[in-house]
């Protein structure tokens, strides 16, 4: 039987000191050989911006990468407390922040291929990440040159607050912005049970307020400038492929928030299509059914077979 080779806990921010929350796994199908697509799927858990970790989605990731015949890599990122908010308290948009320097560190690795800067390296030396020891990626055979990214949940709010251009950005915890090469890399976006707007969230689920909406936002009289809803496309993501997911047995999002994110996507000209009928199970048990999986290989042979 085919196999996946791991390779755990692999700083992102190799600055000291070091979190176990900003560090990534990769799962590496065997025998995985070079190729002039060179993809990786990054797959960014969920967790409501306050729980879970990557090490509770190792079988998704085998399978992922089983399917797929590419590598998997899954990362952690800072959390915000569960209980009321103390003053510097991981909030949004630190959380982004923290899977864009992933993706930054992933595009940035030296490439174990050539012994020749490549653009990337030379873009890490000028933004002061050396492109030496510490920053290769252990067990990935090539840097790869495509992104496929996957978000769950409140993970899709936060790859669409690197993707898309927030209205809240200049007012609350800056910009999150991604280099060129992050964006020209990243091919396709896969958004699942994900939360887009969070004031129709809270009119559906009152309760999600003070359990964690104010822990990851602050609290606010209205999220409408944090809100997907009433973001616009970023310059260079024009390429991107969208795909929106949400199972019909889903009871902790509703599926307007999908809905929701869909239409107004689709308003910016964004390249998406979306998967509302084929999954049934519930928000998080998707994740573990072998629809899912297949929903998202189909959309990555899609992606890759535009590319060629």
């Amino acid at each position: 039987m085919e196999q996946v080779d791991e390779y755990l806990d692999i700083p992102y921010v190799v600055s000291q000191p070091q979190s176990p929350l900003q560090t990534f796994d990769i799962y590496v199908p065997k025998g995985r050989q070079k190729g002039s697509l060179c993809p990786l799927i990054c797959f960014v858990h969920g967790g409501a911006w306050r729980s879970e970790d990557k090490s509770g989605y190792t079988t998704l990731a085998r399978r992922l990468a089983l399917s797929t015949k590419y590598p998997v890599a899954v990362p952690n990122y800072r959390l915000s407390p569960r209980g009321p908010s103390p003053d510097g308290a991981i909030r949004h948009p630190e959380h982004a922040r923290d899977i864009l320097h992933f993706l930054e560190f992933v595009c940035t690795a030296p490439d174990p291929r050539s012994d020749a800067q490549t653009p990337a390296e030379s873009y890490a030396d000028d933004h002061g990440a050396t492109a030496d020891d510490s920053r290769k990626i252990p067990g990935l055979p090539y840097q790869p040159q495509q992104l496929l990214l996957l978000g769950h949940s409140c993970a899709a709010h936060m790859l669409c607050t690197i993707f898309l251009h927030m209205p809240s950005s200049s007012s609350h915890g800056g910009q999150v912005c991604p280099s060129d090469v992050v964006l020209a890399r990243t091919t396709a976006l896969v958004l699942s049970e994900g939360i887009y707007d969070i004031d129709a969230l809270l009119s559906t689920f009152p309760t999600y307020r003070t359990w964690f909406i104010e822990a990851a936002f602050g609290a606010r009289d209205s999220y409408a400038d944090v809100s997907v809803t009433n973001a616009a496309p970023r310059s260079g993501c024009g390429h991107i492929q969208w795909l929106i997911i949400h199972s019909k047995g889903d009871t902790q999002v509703d599926e307007q928030q999908s809905q929701g994110a869909y239409d107004h996507l689709k308003s910016q000209a964004a390249r998406l299509c979306k998967s509302f009928d084929e999954l049934f199970d519930e928000h998080d048990d998707i994740l573990r059914s072998n629809q899912y999986v297949e929903i998202v290989h189909r959309h990555i042979q899609k992606v890759i077979a535009g590319l060629e």
